[in-house]
């Protein structure tokens, strides 16, 4: 029988699970993924069902151990990641009382203002970020106002990765990072606030225990190797939420290091021996002990780009990849600037800088000279310069880098990750593999010592690709940023007065 010599990390994203396996060397062995379906009952709202993860992972393990060589004794250990700030709620008999509501989710907007004229300063006193809608605390305010039946039910609060791993162990904790992220914990103690639960009457006791991402807490049951093709009794370390393993296994393990996710929605991070509580910025703590991570993001990024080519580019027979691949073709054939096209990406809003949710997206600067190309090479630069808005947030407050690593699918793309080092100013390095499973699995060998420590797992990492700024396209994006940065203060009022108009419609 072989020795284990596998590491599995198990990453829950908002339309996927996956699975994956890498070998001590970082090198991959195996991965699968499967759906999971979002609902959307009414406008605003993002919701999923917590028993479809347990059977997408129940789908995707057996999937990935296949692919790996399909010897389930193999597996060294465990770990799993997912979105912060979404809830799994049980009451006393074990069931779960309602649908997850995720990170992404609208609804609480109302809660959210509530709570920052109630304690907007003390919120981030304690809890190191702001309310808003994408937060636990403000969710389930919104819970306790509108569905209090169920308010009253809950005995058991879980985070998203936290419930799924529960079904492998039958165990009830979560992490300090992951606890952060509920905007209920105090981040000054990496305790449970009474304060700050007691903002929204949440009963303490509901609360699950904190640990550290990296420490054991179980292994493989009987039951959760029978349905998901593992062995029993693999060991099984807590992990995390998505962004801080996904920042770690690419590679953000020394201050000023930045990462930045070109997904869904993008970020841009850094890492930081403190944190830096701000309401224009993010805090959690980080994988790597006593440091911290702080994020800016806009909210519109590989989405923004799936929306141009399903709305102008692709045919319903078509391969969606295949278009994109064309899309790329047709931007490098298009010079910097797209001959004066500017675009904004608020197709959902923005976060950093401007936290408007009434910003709306735009294509500035349309004449008969433009094509196909210089549409989509304008994309890329305008959420190149939305993420250089949000790195300029962190440079204000001494948290600048001069290399950051990409994660996410906009990753792909070569001319992109060459228009962001130009706009940018940085060297961007793409490493091989950097997704949430990845980091997750990294975390699973940090956590049975096949690393020495958290930093150790860099010798994992291996980086594939690498692109310098160019000081010519430097200079020529510099200006263009004043420009867009123009056009968006000059529109923002318009964009306010069309949300009025269609309340009225």
């Amino acid at each position: 029988m072989p020795a284990p010599d596998l590491l599995l990390g198990i990453d829950l994203g908002a339309g996927s699970l996956k699975a994956s396996l890498i070998r001590f060397d970082g090198t991959l062995a195996g991965e699968a993924s499967h759906p999971v379906a979002t609902s959307a009952p009414k406008p605003g709202w993002s919701e999923q069902d917590p028993w479809d993860w347990w059977r997408a992972a129940c789908a995707a393990v057996p999937a990935a151990l296949a692919k790996a060589g399909g010897e389930p004794k193999r597996v060294a250990a465990i770990s799993f990641s997912a979105g912060a700030h979404t809830q799994v709620l049980e009451d006393r008999d074990g069931s779960v009382i309602r649908p997850a509501i995720l990170w992404n989710d609208q609804r609480s907007g109302p809660q959210t203002q509530a709570l920052r004229r109630q304690a907007d300063d003390r919120i981030v006193e304690i809890g190191y970020n702001r309310a808003n809608p994408t937060w636990t605390l403000p969710q389930m305010l919104w819970l306790r106002e509108n569905e209090p039946e169920a308010f009253a039910r809950v005995h058991r609060l879980y985070v998203a990765k936290d419930w799924l791993r529960s079904r492998f162990t039958g165990g009830f904790e979560t992490d300090l990072i992951d606890a952060v992220g509920t905007l209920m914990a105090d981040s000054r103690t990496g305790t449970w606030s009474e304060e700050l639960c007691g903002l929204i009457g949440w009963p303490m006791a509901s609360l699950p225990p904190i640990v550290q991402a990296k420490d054991r807490v179980g292994s493989v049951t009987a039951e959760a190797a029978r349905a998901t093709g593992l062995a029993e009794g693999i060991p099984v370390i807590c992990g995390t939420s998505d962004t801080a393993v996904e920042t770690y296994g690419a590679g953000m393990m020394r201050p000023g290091t930045g990462v930045m996710k070109l997904a869904t929605a993008a970020t841009v991070s850094v890492l930081s021996p403190h944190a830096v509580p701000h309401k224009e910025m993010i805090n959690y703590p980080h994988v790597i002990p006593d440091h911290w991570y702080v994020i800016t993001a806009t909210n519109s990024c590989a989405s923004a780009h799936k929306w141009l080519r399903d709305t102008f580019f692709r045919r319903e027979s078509e391969d969606g990849s295949a278009v994109f691949d064309a899309m790329e073709r047709l931007a490098v054939a298009t010079k910097p600037g797209a001959e004066g096209l500017f675009f904004h990406p608020y197709l959902n809003g923005e976060r950093s800088p401007h936290w408007d949710p009434l910003l709306r997206a735009d294509f500035v600067g349309i004449g008969f000279n433009h094509g196909p190309g210089h549409f989509v090479r304008a994309l890329y630069e305008g959420i190149s310069y939305s993420l250089r808005d949000c790195l300029e947030v962190l440079r204000a407050n001494g948290l600048g880098f001069t290399t950051t690593r990409l994660t996410g699918g906009g990753a792909k793309s070569a001319l992109w990750r060459q228009i962001l080092a130009d706009v940018m100013d940085v060297r961007v390095e793409l490493p091989a593999v950097a997704d949430a499973s990845f980091g997750a699995a990294l975390l699973a060998g940090v956590g049975i010592g096949a690393f020495p420590d958290e930093a150790a797992a860099e010798a994992a990492i291996r980086v594939v690709a690498t692109h310098e700024p160019d000081p010519e396209r430097v200079a020529f994006y510099e200006k263009g940023f004043v420009l867009y940065r123009d056009i968006q203060a000059a529109l923002a009022p318009l964009n306010h007065r069309i949300h009025a108009h269609l309340a009225e419609a």
